[in-house]
């Protein structure tokens, strides 16, 4: 990939793609964590430092997450805060408007423009629809906007790597293209983890999306990166089930209920080809009339929905985290939002902090969920992307990259 400094930026217009696609509270409808915002700013900085004429592109929401797709205008507001210098924001994507918006730009000046998702064009369901090769999408609503205006593309986006899409992959075929500082700096620190980790190496999958997690578990310890698989939340309940404890019926008909019982063989398999490198919860907690009240899996079933792991389990996995060399994170243990079940994220998230061992972590709600308990300045990387990152631990090749590499 070429990097960022190999252009001259002076009086030239780029567009940067990055990805500042944040947790949105659903009362306040404002931004909870800021950690893509804040890692997307060198490369902005850089750029106009450099005198580009930057018009900004990026995401907020999207078909799946349907209530965060809103205004882009609180990212401006926010990245112009940071920057010490406007950020002006327009609510339109790539039509007539932003067009002047991007032809006005002085040497030293951003534009952030309308939310991408917007488009139909760039939307999930599209992609996985009408699947466009990225040839395909030069005749895409966006390419044909915004390409005539601009000299070189950027794209710092490594959190959307995974997204086939023509704010991706499609402007690499026209213009000049360059990888932005934090695409580098990604690339980097999941490759050290996936290609040459310091042993022990513990990866700790947590959290409710746990087809990241599946994604990922057969080819880290098949190839040798992962030495330990430390499983909590619905994926430790997927791996009790595997391994034959029966949850109860309560918790059992909620996993059903959302398909998550489809998981059960593929976790019955990876338990009877690497037996003791997966560990699974000894012990889960609920709640009784308000009390966190924790049981045993020897106790199991129980007519109740486990939201945390246990005293035991957090014992047994602080111990395992404490001898690790290289540790990788994602999800988080129980439902940490409720004070009842943060016992496991609070505990977990402090021994990796405590750590000798080179530390990364990574998807949205893992990231706000480590911030709520330690510095983050703790954690060796924090890295922004949730399912791009989970492909690239796969080894599964990303579109970004396949489309940066070949520009």
């Amino acid at each position: 990939m070429n990097s960022i400094d190999a252009f001259d930026y002076d009086a030239k217009t780029v567009l940067l793609r990055v990805d500042i696609n944040s947790p949105i509270d659903p009362q306040t409808k404002l931004i909870t964590n800021e950690n893509r915002l804040q890692k997307s700013l060198p490369t902005i900085h850089k750029l106009l430092q450099r005198g580009a004429k930057l018009a900004i592109i990026a995401h907020q929401g999207d078909t799946l997450d349907y209530q965060n797709l809103r205004s882009m205008e609180e990212h401006a507001q926010k990245l112009t805060t940071y920057l010490g210098r406007p950020v002006d924001y327009i609510d339109d994507v790539c039509g007539p408007a932003a067009q002047e918006k991007v032809r006005s730009l002085q040497a030293g000046q951003a534009i952030l423009l309308g939310n991408l998702r917007y488009l139909s064009e760039e939307i999930s369901t599209f992609e996985n629809a009408v699947k466009l090769k990225p040839e395909e999408m030069l005749e895409t609503y966006l390419v044909r906007s915004l390409a005539p205006l601009i000299d070189i593309y950027v794209n710092d986006a490594f959190a959307a790597a995974h997204r086939n899409a023509p704010s991706m992959v499609a402007f690499q075929q026209l213009k000049p293209s360059a990888a932005g500082d934090l695409l580098f700096d990604e690339v980097a620190a999941l490759t050290k983890v996936m290609k040459a980790p310091e042993h022990p190496a513990v990866f700790v999958l947590g959290g409710a999306k746990i087809s990241d997690a599946f994604g990922m578990m057969k080819q880290v310890l098949e190839s040798g990166t992962a030495d330990k698989i430390l499983s909590c939340g619905i994926t430790g309940e997927i791996m009790l089930l595997a391994a034959g404890h029966r949850l109860g019926g309560t918790k059992e008909q909620f996993l059903k209920d959302r398909g998550l019982d489809v998981f059960v063989a593929d976790a019955a398999s990876y338990l009877q080809e690497f037996g003791d490198k997966i560990a699974y919860p000894s012990d889960l907690a609920y709640a009784v009339d308000g009390k966190r009240t924790e049981v045993a899996v020897a106790d199991l079933p129980a007519e109740h929905l486990f939201m945390d792991i246990g005293a035991n389990t957090i014992v047994q996995y602080e111990q395992v985290i404490g001898g690790a060399k290289t540790l990788f994170v994602n999800g988080p243990p129980g439902v940490y939002e409720d004070s009842l079940f943060e016992n496991g994220t609070k505990a977990i998230w402090n021994a990796i902090a405590a750590a000798d061992g080179y530390s990364v972590i990574g998807g949205g709600d893992t990231v706000t969920a480590a911030a709520q308990y330690v510095d983050l300045n703790d954690i060796n990387y924090v890295c922004t992307a949730g399912g791009a990152m989970v492909r690239f631990l796969s080894g599964k090749k990303l579109p970004l990259i396949e489309a940066m590499e070949t520009s």
